[in-house]
């Protein structure tokens, strides 16, 4: 355990996966969401088979015994993937970033729904303060929130990326039976494979010729996702979740950053307002699961016989 490397491989992943977001939003003015998805997806795949011949774990790295399990993982994470891409169209990079840190605290709801975990007040408090600081991200571009006209467009937007951090959410679900019996880069694997082949199924749908400069950014996106991927899988290795969790929200930061530099786009008080609260919710949530974690622990050490 070393959780200085920890949280450095997890700012090394969040500053990626952001970096990849910008790319898929350069191009999604020249191409549909479904082959951005493809080429998220496919050109992850040797990254992750070029990582695991160095850790020497070719050979057992992809072994599953639940194959369907990482079926339904993949139909849930792609469909989030591309409502999420298809967001980037119509809305800033930080807004984005902002309204899909709705995932981990769904994550809370939906764990308590189907895999029976219990959720008490605290986390259930925390929950809805979250939710209520998604709203506020949300108020401008909804209608009834607003208490006036939006623009159409931005509405669409605002919704598609709330589904996909709802489907998002059922995908971690799936995730945590996963973790059960399967290695995290077989977990990996098969949902970037299982995310290609979908993505294949929108080609009758109509795909773009992309230019040279898209299609470098389509390819750059798909290795940034993949490298991403190991540095996520590495911090968790390095340090406890508690510890390296709450660097995820980094991420608004570098959006905002590069949103402004790249998209001329400039962050309103609203959104920060709103993202300052969600934080707040995500940041109790991960020390309330970090205290009931040491509990459990000091529970264990008491029962275990002395000799």
């Amino acid at each position: 355990m070393s959780p200085f490397r920890g949280i450095l491989f997890k700012l090394g992943s969040v500053t990626l996966f952001v970096l990849m977001s910008a790319l898929i939003k350069g191009a999604s003015a020249e191409v549909p969401p479904g082959q951005a998805v493809f080429f998220r997806s496919a050109f992850a795949v040797p990254v992750i088979l070029g990582w695991l011949m160095w850790r020497g774990e070719l050979s057992t790295g992809l072994a599953t015994v639940n194959p369907m399990g990482h079926v339904w993982r993949g139909v849930v994470g792609t469909t989030s993937m591309g409502l999420g891409f298809a967001g980037l169209y119509f809305l800033p990079l930080a807004e984005v970033q902002a309204i899909q840190y709705a995932a981990p605290l769904l994550v809370v709801v939906f764990a308590a729904m189907f895999l029976g975990e219990e959720v008490r007040l605290f986390r259930l408090s925390a929950v809805a303060m979250g939710i209520a600081g998604v709203l506020i991200v949300l108020s401008p571009r909804l209608t009834a929130l607003s208490g006036g006209s939006v623009e159409p467009e931005e509405a669409l937007g605002a919704m598609l990326v709330l589904m996909s951090a709802t489907c998002a959410a059922l995908a971690q679900v799936f995730v945590r039976k996963l973790v059960k019996t399967e290695q995290t880069s077989a977990i990996v694997f098969w949902f970037s494979i299982t995310a290609s082949v979908m993505a294949l199924c929108s080609l009758p749908f109509g795909w773009a010729v992309p230019s040279p400069k898209v299609a470098a950014m389509l390819v750059a996106a798909g290795l940034l996702g993949g490298f991403g991927q190991i540095l996520l899988t590495t911090s968790y290795r390095l340090a406890d979740v508690s510890v390296v969790a709450p660097f995820e929200y980094a991420s608004i930061l570098l959006s905002v950053g590069i949103g402004y530099a790249v998209f001329g786009e400039t962050p309103t008080l609203v959104m920060l307002a709103g993202v300052a609260v969600v934080i707040a919710a995500g940041i109790f949530i991960i020390w309330r699961e970090r205290a009931l974690g040491l509990e459990r622990a000091k529970g264990r050490k008491v029962m275990t016989p002395q000799g």
